[in-house]
């Protein structure tokens, strides 16, 4: 049976999309709305799980994490 992961309680990490997904492949487009980023310097808090570190390494040039 696959291992689970879940968030440890409290532990977040914070989102910028910083540069435009305009262009793009349509992959990387749709990581970018899959964690909720609409617009440009939009900052977003989502739980630090393995699962969301690995969508934002898919697309380091168009997103970043913040203090």
């Amino acid at each position: 049976m696959p291992k689970k992961t879940r968030a440890v309680a409290g532990k977040t990490v914070k989102i910028e999309h910083y540069r435009s997904a305009i262009g793009r492949p349509d992959k990387q487009e749709r990581i970018v709305r899959a964690l909720g980023l609409r617009r440009l310097n939009q900052v977003v808090e989502r739980p630090d799980t393995p699962d969301i570190r690995g969508m934002v390494a898919k697309v380091p040039h168009l997103l970043r994490i913040v203090g």
